[in-house]
């Protein structure tokens, strides 16, 4: 059994749903146009990559696979700061603490990326982009995910006059709340994108569980692993700073 294609006049089926959110955004005075802009960029962005996946996974080099996740880990360190203001008591500068983001998600991201190729998927070569770019883009977006949660609940609960050892905790459970609830509803509420997909292309939902679980742990690790990081080391980077 293959995937069935969706033809396009059939995909557009999709929108109406759409559309009525839109419309009821608009009903009720909210940011559709926001919400329009990113239908239309969702659409464009996804099109691209996938002219632009078709060239990387045929390129065969390993130094376009590492271009490719320079790429990813340097987009991601920088969204995940999206959610810090410099205009709170405890603002920080986004082009101070990016360097410590990046490092965040290589340490955390990175490391959890080789291991699960190298030495569970053992792939050959090392840099196979089939596997590698698409298990990288979910790891660092993760990663990604986990830093800007945990950035922003710390700086909101030092600004409410906490030490700083009780935001860092509070922000590492609230950055860790995503992964953790889905790894609660997997299987019971929710089956994932990659055990969905390949169920659909014909794979034994036993093999398919298999992959879905080595997913669900490299993401709880890369979730943890970076945001613990990054609110070890961006300590001293905040305006106002607690004594030791």
């Amino acid at each position: 059994m293959s995937i069935e294609i969706i033809p396009f006049e059939r995909l557009l089926i999709t929108f109406i749903p759409a559309l009525l959110v839109l419309f009821l955004m608009f009903h009720w005075h909210l940011p559709y146009r926001k919400a329009c802009y990113a239908i239309f960029r969702m659409l464009i962005q996804l099109m691209l990559i996938g002219y632009a996946l078709i060239m990387i996974f045929d390129s065969g080099s390993s130094w376009v696979t590492l271009g490719v996740l320079t790429m990813m880990v340097v987009a991601s360190s920088w969204i995940s700061l999206n959610t810090l203001s410099p205009d709170k008591s405890h603002g920080v500068n986004k082009f101070h603490v990016f360097p410590l983001s990046l490092a965040a998600i290589l340490l955390g991201g990175g490391t959890t990326l080789m291991l699960v190729t190298q030495l569970v998927l053992t792939l050959d070569p090392w840099y196979m982009p089939r596997y590698m770019v698409p298990l990288a883009g979910m790891i660092f977006a993760t990663s990604m995910t986990s830093i800007s949660l945990a950035g922003e609940r710390l700086q909101s609960e030092l600004c409410q006059g906490h030490s700083y050892e009780q935001a860092r905790t509070v922000a590492f459970r609230t950055a860790m709340i995503p992964i953790i609830n889905s790894m609660f509803a997997v299987g019971l509420v929710s089956l994932p994108g990659m055990m969905t997909g390949q169920i659909l292309s014909g794979v034994s939902p036993f093999i398919a569980a298999r992959y879905q679980i080595m997913v669900m742990c490299m993401l709880f690790s890369a979730s943890g692993i970076s945001s613990a990081i990054f609110l070890v080391i961006v300590r001293k980077h905040f305006v106002k700073r607690d004594t030791y």
